[in-house]
């Protein structure tokens, strides 16, 4: 059995831009809280929530980078890294969770519209999005290659759209006295902010059901390794990601009769053709001569 692995950079957001983020959105949900009711406005409370499940979301964040860190242990061959999918889950969830509370209590406004005080309101907006800002931009680098901190910064980028939005709801209040556009502003950020958490889920679920990748076709796998010189068939294929780094294939190829070193160059060229194709960077592949019994594509247990 021949195995081959490479590694990609490891996320670099670093730690103490978490820490800034996190105290950032405590603040936010303060000022939001107290100007929400003091205004009478459902959008700035809203958005506090928002900001709250921010600050929570970026704890569970930091919690699974360094529980990902860990070295791999006897009992934990892969080490932890999969905290980072588990905390993305988590914390999509808990924005379709919040989604559907601020709906509900969005609908009830409506049907009990109350007065908005419009200068506090666009105030309080205003100080919510600059640091939404500031926040998104300190995890926009490590949200490129980690689910984990995509699902945080989008917590805080959902969160500066929200601030926007309530600000031109502030305006129209101040302006024309339309209170109903603040339950209906709820209502839009959070349908946004719903429809977003669920792609983030859906991939992470994904990834920890182990399916195929998308963009990566078998049967061009299939092609391309029986392709080879030496080799009769490639069968039981397994693909699947670890966490957003490392994608893993397993596989057993069937060869003509050969001496074992003869397979480390079939085994090179194969690992090499997957990086290059597919981005794939762990290869483990079991080579055999007239082993196994069916040559599917696919393992039947």
């Amino acid at each position: 059995m021949a195995h081959n692995h490479s590694h990609n950079p490891a996320n670099e957001t670093s730690e103490k831009n978490l820490i800034i983020t996190i105290a950032l959105n405590f603040f936010i949900t303060i000022v939001q809280i107290v100007g929400g009711i003091i205004s009478g406005s459902l959008s700035l409370i809203s958005d506090a929530m928002h900001n709250f499940s921010d600050a929570i979301a970026i704890i569970i964040t930091l919690i699974a980078l360094r529980l990902g860190k860990k070295p791999k242990t006897p009992k934990y061959t892969f080490g932890l890294k999969r905290a980072e999918i588990i905390a993305a889950v988590i914390n999509a969830s808990t924005l379709i969770i919040i989604c559907f509370f601020l709906i509900r209590e969005a609908i009830d406004r409506l049907n009990n519209p109350n007065e908005i005080e419009g200068n506090l309101m666009l105030a309080v907006a205003i100080i919510g999005f600059i640091p939404n800002v500031i926040g998104a931009l300190l995890l926009k680098r490590g949200s490129e290659k980690n689910i984990n901190i995509r699902a945080a910064y989008f917590h805080l980028v959902s969160d500066a759209v929200s601030s926007i939005a309530i600000i031109i709801g502030a305006i129209f209040i101040i302006a024309y006295k339309v209170y109903w556009i603040d339950p209906i502003l709820t209502i839009l950020i959070a349908l946004y902010i719903l429809i977003e958490a669920y792609k983030i889920l859906k991939e992470a679920i994904d990834i920890l059901m182990m399916s195929n990748i998308e963009g990566i076709d078998l049967q061009e796998i299939k092609s391309f390794v029986e392709k080879i010189q030496g080799v009769k068939n490639i069968h039981h294929i397994h693909l699947w990601k670890l966490n957003d780094n490392d994608t893993h294939f397993e596989a057993h190829i069937e060869v003509e009769d050969m001496m074992v070193s003869q397979t480390c160059e079939i085994q090179k060229l194969i690992t090499m053709e997957l990086h290059k194709r597919f981005d794939i960077n762990h290869v483990t592949l079991q080579f055999e001569c007239d082993l196994c019994q069916k040559f599917d594509i696919l393992a039947q247990h």
